[in-house]
C-alpha cells in the first residue's frame, strides 16, 4: 500500500501527462519521417534509442552499484532508479523497429556487401540477423529480469519490512553486475560497433558501459534536484547526498574519459590503416569540431567544476553540470554512430532531432508513472533511520 506521506509530488502526474503529449506527438512525426526517408528514419532511431536505452541500462549498474555499497546516497535516490529500470519493457519494444530495419542500418546485413568484402564474409557467422536477434533477446532477458527481482524485493520489503530482502538484493547485484557488464559489452558491439564492421575495438563496450552509467546518474540528478524542493524528499535528502552524488558523477566522468582516451591512444599509436579509418572522418572538418566540442562540454568543464566541494553540495549548481551531461551524451552518442552512414559528411536530419524526442517523451511518460506507484524513500530499508539521522544532523548543524 502507498504511504501517503512518502507519495510522489502532484507535479510528477503532470510531467508523466505532458511527456506523454509531447512523445505521441513526435511520434507521428517521426512516422511521417519513416514514408519521406526510410533511411534516415532507422538512422536516426538507432541514434535516439541509444541514449534512452543508456539510461535505463545504467540506473540498473546504479542500482546494483548501491546494493553492494550501501549508502545514503543510494537510499535516497534508490526509488528513481528503480523506476528507471521498469523502463525496461519499453526498451525491448522499442527495439523490435531496429531489428525490422537492420537491413536499412548495416550492411552486413547485404548479400552483396559479404559477397565482396572477405573481411564481412569471414564475421558472417556471428553477424547475420538471426543470430542478431537472439543475442538481443538475451541482453534484454539479463536486464529486465535483474530488474524485475530487484523491484520485486524492494516492494515486497516496504510491505514486510524484513530484512531477509535487503540481503537478497545484495547477494544478486554482485553476479547480477558480472551480468549486465558482460550484455552491455556485447549489445554494444552488437548494435553500434557492428555498423563499421570492418573495425574492432576491445575497449569499446567499456565506453558504453561507462557512459550509460554517466548518463543515468546525471538523469537522477536532475529528478532529485526537482523532487528536493518539495514533499517528502524536502525532509530526507541533504546537501551532503547531493555531494556524494556530485563525487560519484566526477568519477564516472573521469571514467568514461579515460576510456575515451585509451581507445584513441592506442589506435592512433599503433597507426594501422585497418584500426584508424574509424577515427580519420571524425577528427576532421565539421566532425572533428564537434569532437573538440565534446571534449570541453563533456569532460573538462564538468570535471574542473565538479571539484568543487560548494557546487557539489549545491543542488542548483550540481544540476547545471548533470544537464550539460546529458546534452553532451547526445553530442557524443551522434559524434559515434551518425559517421558509419555519413562518413565524412557532416549531416544533421531533422529526425535526429525529433527522434529523441519522440522517444524521450514516450520514455520519461513510463518513468513518471513508475516514479508514482510506490514510496519514494524505502522507509523499512536498514539503512532509513540512519540517513534520517544524517539529515537532522546537517539541520541542526
Amino acid at each position: 500500500m502507498m504511504i501517503a506521506s512518502y507519495a510522489a509530488p502532484a507535479s510528477v502526474q503532470r510531467i508523466r501527462q505532458r511527456a506523454l503529449i509531447v512523445g505521441a506527438v513526435f511520434a507521428v512525426l517521426l512516422a511521417v519521417g519513416f514514408l519521406l526517408d526510410r533511411r534516415q528514419f532507422f538512422h536516426s532511431y538507432l541514434f535516439a534509442f541509444s541514449f534512452w536505452v543508456g539510461i535505463s541500462i545504467g540506473s540498473l549498474a546504479l542500482l546494483m552499484l548501491q546494493h553492494l555499497t550501501g549508502g545514503g546516497w543510494g537510499l535516497v535516490i534508490r526509488r528513481v532508479l528503480e523506476a528507471a529500470t521498469r523502463t525496461l519493457p519499453l526498451m525491448l519494444i522499442l527495439f523490435i523497429p531496429i531489428l525490422l530495419g537492420a537491413h536499412w542500418i548495416y550492411r552486413w546485413t547485404d548479400a552483396e556487401e559479404l559477397a565482396s568484402h572477405p573481411v564481412l564474409a569471414g564475421k558472417a557467422r556471428y553477424l547475420n540477423l538471426r543470430f542478431f536477434t537472439i543475442r538481443a533477446v538475451i541482453f534484454f532477458a539479463v536486464w529486465i529480469t535483474l530488474a524485475f527481482f530487484l523491484n520485486r524485493w524492494s516492494t515486497l520489503q516496504d510491505r514486510t519490512a524484513e530484512r531477509q530482502y535487503a540481503k537478497r538484493m545484495t547477494t544478486l547485484s554482485g553476479p547480477g553486475m558480472v551480468l549486465l557488464i558482460f550484455a552491455v559489452t556485447f549489445a554494444a558491439i552488437d548494435w553500434f560497433m557492428s555498423l563499421e564492421p570492418e573495425w574492432y575495438s576491445t575497449i569499446y563496450g567499456f565506453i558504453f558501459l561507462a557512459s550509460w552509467a554517466l548518463s543515468a546518474l546525471a538523469f537522477v540528478i536532475a529528478v532529485m534536484a526537482a523532487l528536493a524542493g518539495h514533499e517528502p524528499m524536502n525532509r530526507i535528502v541533504a546537501h551532503l547526498h547531493f555531494h556524494d552524488l556530485g563525487k560519484l558523477l566526477l568519477a564516472l566522468v573521469m571514467l568514461w574519459s579515460y576510456f575515451a582516451f585509451s581507445q584513441f591512444l592506442i589506435v592512433w599509436s599503433g597507426n594501422l590503416p585497418e584500426e584508424i579509418h574509424w577515427y580519420l572522418p571524425r577528427i576532421n572538418g565539421a566532425w572533428g569540431v564537434l569532437a573538440l566540442v565534446v571534449i570541453v562540454l563533456h569532460f573538462a568543464f564538468p570535471f574542473l567544476f565538479l571539484l568543487s566541494r560548494s557546487l557539489k553540495r549545491n543542488a542548483g549548481k550540481l544540476v547545471i553540470v548533470a544537464v550539460l551531461i546529458l546534452v553532451m551524451r547526445l553530442f557524443d552518442l551522434f559524434w559515434t554512430i551518425t559517421p558509419a552512414f555519413t562518413h565524412e559528411h557532416f549531416h544533421v536530419s531533422w529526425m535526429d532531432i525529433v527522434a529523441p524526442i519522440g522517444i524521450g517523451g514516450l520514455w520519461l511518460a513510463m518513468f513518471a508513472r513508475a516514479l508514482a506507484q510506490r514510496p519514494l524513500i524505502p522507509i523499512n530499508d536498514p539503512q532509513y533511520e540512519s540517513v534520517l539521522a544524517q539529515k537532522h544532523a546537517h539541520v541542526e548543524h
